[in-house]
């Protein structure tokens, strides 16, 4: 079973994501509660039946510290959905400061971006604009929420309307 369990805090805000089992002991202890079922899966046990959980409440607020997203290679490559920011491929990818460094551009969410080996020697010391490259999404920093959609497993449809908030 490697089924993803959503866990929000008691005021709905999502926390983090645990295992089916986890979340299935939490919900049995009446430390949470069941909000969404996995659809018309079970958890079957010697004598009995139990729906598999989905989505699950805390029964206790949890105050959890600033949940953001660290700011990592990956995690660029993830917002960017692994596409070059310049031309749209897939393949050898890199990062790419949007303002050079050598200009004073920072190592922020905001000016770093995934693009392919050709278009960031193409671009070179220039900005997009300089380079006549356009960007073709602008770069964020983005949320929690969206990072835990990562986790979903096929659970997107269940969990969307607890990670739009």
């Amino acid at each position: 079973m490697n089924n993803r369990v959503l866990v929000l805090n008691q005021d709905f805000s999502p926390l983090m994501v645990c295992s089916v089992e986890r979340a299935f002991v939490l919900v049995f202890l009446n430390k949470s509660e069941m909000v969404r079922s996995a659809n018309g899966h079970k958890l079957r046990t010697v004598s009995s039946s139990y729906p598999m959980p989905s989505v699950i409440r805390l029964n206790r607020y949890v105050n959890a510290p600033y949940k953001g997203v660290n700011l990592t290679r990956q995690n660029i490559f993830k917002r960017d959905n692994f596409e070059c920011q310049y031309c749209g491929t897939r393949r050898d990818l890199t990062l790419d400061h949007v303002v050079p460094s050598s200009r004073g551009g920072g190592h922020s969410w905001s000016n770093l971006v995934t693009a392919c080996k050709r278009c960031n020697a193409k671009k070179g010391d220039c900005t997009p604009e300089e380079a006549n490259m356009p960007l073709r999404h602008k770069p964020y920093k983005p949320s929690y929420a969206l990072f835990l959609k990562d986790h979903a497993n096929g659970h997107t449809h269940e969990w969307e309307e607890f990670l739009a908030k």
